[in-house]
């Protein structure tokens, strides 16, 4: 084994322990992501694929349209299907919120004054995303076991002030992730709290812009 192999694990090593300290201490984390060497993104692709991957299974998860997915036809009743259908779909989700919501986040960073690259930008979004996975690995495994296949249909038992309860605590995760995404703002870009929220209205402004000409048209069929 060479040195330079030795030390590439050591790297990757490294950021897979920094991905799981950003819940206690996420300042450092952050501040690593200054580093954008060719060794060092290497070494984090993992640990952003893995973010990435979880994260938009997260996102589909909380889409009104899983929730009906045993009506349809095509699933024909098999949770099976169902489970391909959640993690093909998250993984498109995932890559796509990856890479358009970077762009977006990009454009927000360059508006506040930011010289930063369009793959830190990525990066940052993907490691503020981590909350969403901690909801998915906590909250989903116990809604899943009180209400099963209800999860799925229409009607079912996890309709009503149950299904309010846990939507309530997944939405407290996603405000977590939006306040580590400001906060990671501020310390990758050593800027204030109130500079780096102003990056992320941007960012939000640039997808509302970007998204509003295919809303608008859905919305008055």
């Amino acid at each position: 084994m060479t040195e330079e192999t030795t030390a590439a694990r050591g790297a990757e090593r490294d950021w897979w322990l920094r991905t799981l300290a950003i819940f206690q201490s996420p300042r450092p984390v952050f501040a690593a992501l200054r580093n954008d060497s060719q060794e060092e993104v290497e070494a984090r692709q993992e640990p952003v694929l893995a973010l990435v991957l979880l994260a938009g299974l997260s996102g589909v998860l909380l889409a009104p349209s899983t929730g009906r997915l045993l009506d349809e036809d095509l699933v024909d009743g098999s949770l099976a299907v169902v489970a391909v259908l959640v993690f093909v779909t998250g993984a498109i989700y995932g890559a796509a919120t990856y890479w358009i919501g970077g762009a977006a986040l990009l454009v927000g960073l360059k508006g506040a004054g930011s010289r930063g690259s369009y793959r830190r930008a990525r990066h940052l979004l993907a490691f503020a995303a981590a909350p969403l996975v901690l909801g998915l690995l906590l909250v989903w495994p116990v809604r899943l076991a009180i209400y099963g296949r209800d999860t799925f249909r229409s009607g079912g038992a996890d309709e009503g002030t149950g299904a309010t309860v846990f939507d309530g605590i997944l939405g407290l995760f996603a405000a977590w992730a939006l306040g580590l995404l400001i906060y990671g703002i501020s310390i990758v870009e050593r800027w204030s709290i109130g500079r780096a929220a102003v990056a992320v209205a941007l960012m939000l402004l640039t997808i509302v812009i970007v998204t509003l000409p295919f809303l608008v048209p859905l919305a008055s069929r």
